[in-house]
């Protein structure tokens, strides 16, 4: 635990808790609405911010932010209107954003250009104090959005029809809840890296539900399982000299993994130990028994 007396480890461990936290929070709605793979699509949008604050010598972060809620204000209006499925929707971000972002970069100098590599895979141990004020802020308003608003996201993403027909905003939450994933995105810029920012919001909400029930009880261990892979991911990449957005990914992936077996080993055992129902006998005849029947009866009758 030595490195961690070093400052840039610390900013380093902090900026990656602060992902471990949001990134799970906002992506359990993304879950449950089937739509697991629209943070690597804002993940391209944003890369387009970051390029264009490379170009234009402005922070890449905060233009990164405003180019990713850009571009999920335009999704979730396309979505909406439902001229274009949301398929052909997220590939226009898929496409449009990476090309954009490396047309940006390359006009810009060849340094820019290096420093790329930290943006798309991650770069933690670079956090500087800015970046780490920066993703406090962003982090603290996604976890405030994920709980102080979760039980009307909840009927938005688990009923979208019958949330609008019960009177509640279902066009301002869908906004609210896609600005918030592109915030989430550019959280987790810096910790894992804009093409694996979605795996951090989608591997622990899936090892949770393996071991939770109930929707409240599954968004507090995905958050616990981000804190854990993300924390353990900067340790171990710093320990095995690894990189450590990927790092922290595969430990996560290898919790999935662990859990699902894990539950099913669990369900099996509980499957051997579960007793042998008795054997079904045949009811007793009217006036006989102590049926239902019976003692309905017997009730009119006294009465």
């Amino acid at each position: 635990m030595d490195i961690f007396t070093y400052d840039f480890m610390i900013r380093a461990l902090l900026g990656a808790l602060i992902t471990g936290a949001s990134a799970p929070a906002i992506g359990i709605y993304l879950v449950q609405r089937r739509l697991s793979l629209i943070g690597d699509g804002l993940g391209h949008v944003a890369l387009t911010g970051v390029g264009l604050g490379l170009l234009l010598h402005r922070s890449p972060v905060l233009v990164a932010v405003f180019a990713a809620a850009a571009g999920a204000v335009v999704i979730e209006l396309v979505r909406q209107r439902g001229r274009t499925s949301g398929d052909i929707a997220l590939s226009m971000l898929f496409y449009g954003g990476i090309s954009g972002g490396v047309v940006l970069v390359n006009l810009s100098d060849a340094q820019s250009s290096r420093s790329l590599v930290s943006y798309l895979f991650g770069s933690p141990l670079t956090t500087s104090r800015q970046d780490l004020t920066v993703m406090l802020i962003l982090g603290c308003a996604v976890l405030a959005v994920a709980v102080l608003l979760r039980p009307w996201l909840f009927a938005v993403c688990h009923d979208e029809e019958y949330a609008r027909v019960s009177g509640l905003p279902v066009r301002t939450l869908n906004l609210i809840l896609a600005i918030t994933t592109a915030v989430t995105v550019t959280v987790a810029m810096r910790a894992v890296g804009l093409l694996l920012v979605s795996a951090l919001m989608v591997v622990p909400v899936a090892t949770a539900q393996q071991i939770t029930r109930g929707f409240r009880a599954t968004m507090l261990a995905a958050i616990g399982l981000g804190l854990l892979a993300s924390g353990g991911g900067i340790w171990l990449s710093t320990a095995i000299d690894t990189g450590p957005g990927a790092t922290v990914v595969l430990l996560a992936i290898a919790g999935f993994f662990a859990a699902t077996v894990g539950a099913g080993a669990a369900r099996r055992v509980r499957g051997v130990r579960r007793p042998e129902p008795p054997p079904a006998t045949a009811p007793p005849p009217p006036g006989t028994g102590a049926g239902p029947l019976d003692l309905a009866g017997d009730a009119r009758a006294g009465a």
